[in-house]
């Protein structure tokens, strides 16, 4: 796991308002954004690496399900968290 607790504990704080709230959709796609950079980071340099390469998949398809979600049911924080973690160039 590249993130430590202290890491973990700053996106939860910055995302989700308070310690506490680590369930929600902003909270859980921050995270998710995390460690798909560092996963990108290691395949930079460990270009073999096909397991990691899958779990990578798994991850970006989590993180666009909860996108999607976000997106439908709230869509000024889909484009404000979209904003902060600089995902993607065009909105719609």
């Amino acid at each position: 796991m590249p993130l430590n607790k202290e890491q973990k504990l700053e996106v939860i704080k910055k995302f989700g308002n308070s310690e506490k709230n680590t369930g929600s959709s902003e909270v859980q796609i921050a995270l998710l954004t995390e460690r798909i950079t560092y996963l990108t980071g290691h395949l930079k340099i460990q270009k073999k690496d096909h397991a990691s390469r899958v779990g990578l998949l798994k991850l970006v398809s989590s993180r666009k399900r909860l996108l999607k979600y976000l997106k439908k049911t709230n869509i000024s924080s889909y484009k404000d968290l979209i904003v902060k973690l600089g995902i993607r160039d065009n909105l719609k």
